[in-house]
């Protein structure tokens, strides 16, 4: 495999993700004592970082490694959906297909640390569905834009954005122009995304959904997968497993190895494992190619505290290391 050409290619991918966006604030700091009021520690803040998170920190990864991506989701009217805004235009991503729901907040999530390790997170969110206007808004934003794309990616965290209607007509849609839909799901809504072209769940959430319970016993997770597989529909399944790497089920099953990296912080790496699958697949990859180098790209990510986006040039090293070895 030749990776620059690869990479080139993935500069000329059009990628759409439609989801839940987020807004990732982190305070950093020390704890230097316990609070006299109550028992709780004390963070003395050095300093605060907004990063994007959700489906747009997909758009990001996508983004990062050059290919023009859309983004569809949902904010409220307030300061965090300006934030949003402008780390969208700050990563090269047009914020013009954002829409504004003023019935809601924009979904936030202020995470505090104390030398890197998490003391407490606090949320804002509404997590009930969107209206059917708001609905028909975001169905009628990756209608125009179907017939440019090279794969669509449905990113849910049940914050209310892909509602079963979303999800149906976007399939639909998508299928109809042979544009690959590729889905990370979250366990409410699991099934809804019947016929997508690529579905990726993790282990805990096949487990859940098939009401099981799972070890990472390869034999029962292939029969699991085989069973998931045939209600979705889906062409490929793709299951990551945590420290055991990523199985695929298709037509065989493969298994392929967490990559042997440092990990600082898991978060945000299911995000750049389906940034890279997409880019894969619309750069003409097989999904085991795609696979092994979306699994390389969470490696490297999870070096870093907090989600941040695959930085292309740790990715190629990655990359060249694993494919001459």
């Amino acid at each position: 495999m030749d990776i620059d050409t690869l990479f080139k290619a993935f500069r000329k991918c059009r990628i759409a993700v439609i989801g839940d966006l987020m807004l990732d604030k982190y305070i950093f700091g020390h704890v230097s004592r316990i609070s006299p009021e109550y028992p709780v520690p004390v963070v003395d803040v050095t300093r605060q970082e907004f990063r994007l998170g959700g489906a747009a920190n997909v758009a990001v990864n996508t983004r990062a490694m050059g290919a023009e991506t859309i983004l569809i989701g949902v904010t409220g009217a307030d300061a965090d959906a300006h934030s949003i805004r402008q780390l969208l235009e700050d990563a090269g991503i047009a914020p013009e297909h954002i829409v504004t729901d003023r019935s809601r907040p924009t979904t936030s999530k202020t995470r505090i640390l104390s030398q890197n390790h998490h003391i407490t997170r606090v949320d804002h969110e509404k997590r009930t569905p969107v209206d059917e206007h708001i609905e028909q808004e975001i169905i009628r934003k990756i209608e125009e834009k179907l017939d440019a794309l090279d794969a669509v990616i449905l990113e849910d965290y049940n914050k209310g954005v892909l509602t079963p209607r979303v999800i149906r007509e976007v399939i639909a849609l998508a299928n109809r122009h042979k544009v690959p839909v590729l889905v990370d799901p979250k366990l409410q809504g699991f099934f809804n995304y019947q016929g997508c072209t690529v579905f990726k769940p993790n282990l805990s959430e096949i487990a859940a959904s098939l009401g099981t319970v799972l070890t990472n016993n390869s034999e029962d997770i292939e029969k699991a997968c085989r069973e998931l597989k045939e209600k979705m529909e889906c062409r490929d399944l793709v299951v990551t497993r945590s420290e055991k790497g990523i199985t695929i089920c298709n037509d065989k099953f493969t298994h392929i190895p967490a990559a042997s990296l440092e990990v600082a912080d898991v978060s945000g790496a299911g995000d750049t494992v389906i940034a890279i699958l997409a880019l894969g697949i619309a750069a003409g990859l097989s999904i085991t190619q795609s696979a092994e180098i979306a699994n390389l790209a969470a490696g490297t990510v999870c070096q870093e505290v907090g989600a941040v986006a695959v930085k292309p040039e740790k990715l190629r090293n990655a990359c060249l290391a694993y494919f001459s070895g």
